[in-house]
């Protein structure tokens, strides 16, 4: 159960037991019915299971919506879907799982993995070998991304176990609460080598798939961090403003330096890499019952390593003074872009040579 003290203490949360959640009913709400306290849970958690059959309990016992709690009783709602999985077929398959509670599920997505199942692939998802996971381990738990993925972007992907964690997540989405941060392999060195890319996206006329910037569009950001350069590519770092369809891709292109592997915006290069070189690194959400600030990071897979095989090892420098971060690039050639004497001089550092 999931425990919600309402009055001086609204919105703490503890954990009692998995799919219930209860509210102790202080004396300020007695007398509202079961139907208007269920409007205080998150639209989706209310309205699909509220009026669910063994749904509404008070004091362990079962009420209609129109009951009216007592102070000092306990109104508990189920907020596990009450379609479970619906028709998702259980599939055995690999999953690498990063965390687990009995609210949300975070894995380390494999390349060339779809996650939801639809035209062709009804069976063969990450989803199917979630439901696979539970169905073995006895999980009573529904299967809900929260965030999307390309098939072939790797890392780190969120799933909740039920409709209210899942609306408590995508609340934060696109704010600080909720940051998503990925590494990628491009074609050719961005300059300035830190920025923001702010360009609607919308769909390519005639294409079910691909994207393109379109003035037309929705808004899109997407900022940038070289971290890593050398034979022609560069390895960036990116966060997401916002969640557009294949919106790193189309924006790397978009500047004039698609992902190195990217068949539908750059090349596609077998010898290389057999997919987009995109990799979700870095998580980073607040706990959808608890409240509490969760993190995770998973280094980058074996394929994107070896495409970094080829590229210098040495890192971009990097050097924060006064609350700026100030980026060099790997040959001091343009180093007049960048460098600031007085700024090694004040922070008691010794200016690199030039090549």
């Amino acid at each position: 159960r999931k425990l919600i003290e309402f009055g001086k203490s609204r919105g703490h949360l503890r954990d009692v037991d998995s799919d219930i959640m209860s509210y102790a009913i202080w004396c300020f709400i007695r007398g509202y019915n079961a139907d208007a306290l269920g409007r205080k849970l998150p639209r989706e958690t209310a309205i699909r299971n509220f009026r669910y059959s063994f749904g509404i309990l008070l004091d362990g016992m079962r009420v209609t919506t129109a009951c009216r709690p007592a102070a000092g009783q306990v109104l508990s709602v189920r907020v596990a879907d009450p379609d479970g999985q619906g028709d998702m077929v259980p599939t055995p398959g690999p999953l690498d799982i990063v965390y687990e509670d009995g609210d949300l599920l975070v894995l380390n997505k494999a390349p060339g993995v779809l996650i939801h199942p639809g035209p062709g692939h009804y069976s063969d998802t990450l989803c199917n070998y979630i439901a696979w996971y539970y169905k073995k381990a006895g999980i009573a738990a529904d299967v809900h991304p929260v965030q999307r993925l390309d098939k072939g972007t790797s890392g780190l992907l969120v799933v909740a176990k039920h409709p209210h964690a899942q609306e408590q997540l995508k609340g934060q989405l696109h704010t600080p609460a909720f940051r998503r941060i990925y590494l990628a392999v491009c074609e050719g060195i961005p300059r300035p080598p830190e920025g923001c890319i702010d360009a609607p996206i919308g769909r390519v006329p005639g294409s079910l798939m691909a994207r393109q910037v379109d003035p037309a569009g929705q808004p899109a950001s997407t900022r940038y961090r070289v971290l890593r350069t050398g034979q022609g590519r560069a390895l960036v770092e990116l966060e997401l403003d916002t969640g557009r369809t294949h919106q790193i891709r189309v924006h790397m292109a978009h500047i004039g330096h698609p992902l190195t592997g990217d068949f539908l915006y750059g090349t596609e290069d077998h010898s290389l890499i057999s997919r987009p070189a995109l990799h979700s690194a870095r998580l980073s959400l607040r706990h959808p019952v608890t409240g509490e600030p969760m993190a995770w990071e998973q280094p980058l897979p074996e394929d994107m390593q070896a495409v970094l095989d080829d590229i210098s090892p040495r890192l971009v420098e990097a050097l924060a003074v006064d609350g700026q971060t100030y980026f060099f690039p790997n040959s001091w050639n343009s180093i007049v872009l960048y460098y600031n004497t007085k700024m090694f001089a004040d922070a008691g550092l010794e200016a690199p040579p030039a090549d």
